[in-house]
């Protein structure tokens, strides 16, 4: 199958196909690397897996595809469907059609609607049911039920069904054996693990798995040499911050640190904060970022350790290098990193002050010309008032000059003047 269209449209389930919850996507490089960026279909622009107005219905999306501003088609997850998305990366060979085990026995067991992600190197099964709580990945496995797309190829695994399956109790299972039992590993993981050794109590985002429930997460956190700081952040407190927006990249930080640089924990848990708010969701970058995206990702590139519970050394819990750039002053690099990140917050600032007041002076503008409008139609108006007034004027003062005339003619003969 091409990447960059649908050859066979009608493999995709009609549960799909007849919901409004379609967007196109095209691939971008972003950081270096492939990125599918959600599109509006038709109206192009950057689409948002939150907003409705940005998404079509599945004819719209795919007619979209046929054009140079789209490479596929995406179904957009929301709270008021069932449907759940299960994502296999990296489990396939594209050549031979090899399968490793763990992906093979995912889809035996979830037996619905399968197809062949867009790269050819992974499978995206999709069935209904209720998304347990805790985290949603591990590993190469990630389950998605709301705010999320998922790029749909219609290249259908032939020996699974064609319709989307309700599977409960296979997606409880699955989901509590390969994404939220602390106790399975993968053989990756035993082996980086065993590599590892006893160099250090903290890694790289790319090596280590944290592997904390939300409530143990936050009670380290708050337990912490700097859970002072900690508390006071997740209770959204922004005192000793020049703006909201620095305050949520420190949380952030301290977030990456405890995750272990786990963008999905680290979402759950900014969105429970006091700290959350409404632009949190907005875009706000030409790529179609969010704001909250972004910052996530900034946070994570600049923390440079994270917590490691597999060492067993708690004393690593009160000093996250990386969790706050201002809590290590000695650091050089985290130093600069903040000091950008915090000109790129006062840059955007000053952006959107000039933006503001730009559209202010534009206002302004349109008031004044509105205003001489007013006045221009006002003087006319006193102008056709005036003018019959000095015409009745006029006339009276001949009338009564007339008037005046016969009356000495009448005097002087005696009679009416003819």
């Amino acid at each position: 199958m091409n990447e960059s269209s649908i050859d066979e449209p009608e493999h995709i389930p009609e549960t799909l196909r007849e919901r409004e919850q379609w967007v196109c996507w095209r691939e971008e490089e972003r950081d270096g690397k492939p990125t599918k960026i959600p599109v509006t279909p038709a109206a192009g622009g950057f689409a948002s897996a939150t907003d409705p107005e940005t998404w079509a219905s599945f004819e719209t999306a795919l007619d979209y595809t046929g054009t140079e501003h789209a490479d596929g088609i995406g179904f957009v997850f929301t709270d008021d469907d069932p449907i759940v998305g299960v994502d296999l990366d990296d489990c396939r060979d594209p050549e031979t059609d090899d399968i490793d085990d763990a992906a093979l026995d995912i889809i035996e067991r979830l037996d619905s609607y399968t197809e062949v992600s867009p790269s050819g190197t992974g499978y995206h099964v999709l069935i209904t049911g209720e998304l347990p709580d805790g985290r949603n990945r591990r590993g190469s496995i990630e389950l998605y039920d709301t705010a999320r797309f998922f790029t749909v190829t219609g290249d259908h695994v032939e020996q699974t069904p064609t319709r989307v399956a309700r599977r409960q109790d296979a997606l409880t299972a699955i989901h509590r054996e390969y994404v939220q039992d602390t106790e399975r590993d993968t053989g990756a993981e035993s082996e980086q693990r065993d590599s590892a050794g006893n160099e250090s109590a903290s890694g790289s985002a790319a090596d280590v798995d944290v592997d904390l429930e939300d409530e143990d997460l936050l009670e380290k956190a708050r337990h912490a040499s700097n859970g002072e700081k900690f508390e006071r952040l997740w209770n959204g407190d922004t005192a000793g911050y020049d703006s909201h927006s620095e305050a949520d990249m420190a949380l952030c930080c301290l977030l990456a640190f405890w995750t272990g640089g786990d963008q999905t924990q680290m979402e759950q848990l900014f969105r429970q904060s006091g700290l959350m708010r409404e632009k949190w969701d907005e875009v706000h970058y030409a790529d179609g970022s969010t704001y909250g995206e972004k910052t996530i990702e900034r946070a994570i590139a600049t923390t440079a350790e994270f917590y490691d519970p597999d060492t067993g050394d708690e004393a690593v819990d009160g000093t996250p290098g990386g969790s706050s750039p201002e809590d290590d002053a000695g650091d050089a690099e985290r130093s600069r990193a903040y000091l950008a990140e915090k000109n790129r917050l006062l840059s955007e600032r000053v952006d959107e002050l000039e933006a503001t007041l730009e559209a202010k002076s534009e206002r302004i503008d349109t008031l004044e010309a509105e205003i001489e409008r007013l006045n221009d139609e006002l003087a006319a108006r006193d102008q056709e008032i005036e003018q019959p007034h000095e015409e009745q004027v006029a006339t009276a003062s001949e009338s009564s000059s007339e008037s005046e005339t016969r009356s000495m003619w009448g005097r002087l003969f005696g009679g009416d003047s003819e």
